[in-house]
């Protein structure tokens, strides 16, 4: 059975990722690399199917079920998803997440574990930028937690009337 500290790792592993992306765009580094090994980690592309909508995705390329649209969508550069220009890469020097979905935010279903809330995120401008989340892991072969679903959204503002 999922445990919640290990459904909060997860997401803490998520967030921390974002973080290491965008140092490593920063410095220098291979950054593409970095994204990779995140989206292995944490997406279960390699034994199973994943439902991703990206925060900032539209048009024909809204939905990534792979594994190369995922990564595109966090480093850009990916000329199947011209419009990537790399969530990750906005720096992000601070980002957490909050399950205020419901009480506990959290439901556990034996191998399967749904998420949802928001994740805050500030960029080197100490811009600060909210987003909905739904987060669903499951536990495959490997004994891993991994993103099956991750759907995202800005909030929704209504029109000033």
């Amino acid at each position: 059975m999922i445990t919640e500290a290990q459904v909060n790792q997860a997401q803490q592993d998520w967030c921390d990722g974002l973080i290491r992306i965008g140092a490593a765009y920063r410095q220098g580094d291979n950054y593409r690399a970095v994204a990779a090994a995140l989206i292995d980690k944490l997406y279960d592309y390699h034994d199973g199917v994943v439902f991703f909508k990206p925060t900032l995705s539209h048009g024909a390329n809204t939905f990534r079920c792979s594994r190369e649209g995922a990564i595109s969508y966090f480093v850009g550069g990916d000329p199947d998803f011209p419009d990537d220009k790399g969530f990750a890469l906005n720096v992000w020097q601070k980002v957490w997440y909050d399950n205020n979905a419901a009480e506990n935010g959290i439901q556990i279903h034996g191998d399967i574990a749904i998420t949802m809330g928001n994740v805050y995120l500030i960029n080197e401008n100490n811009e600060e930028v909210m987003v909905d989340k739904t987060f669903v892991f499951r536990r495959c072969q490997d004994g891993q937690l991994r993103l099956c679903v991750h759907k995202s959204a800005l909030p929704y503002t209504p029109a000033a009337k």
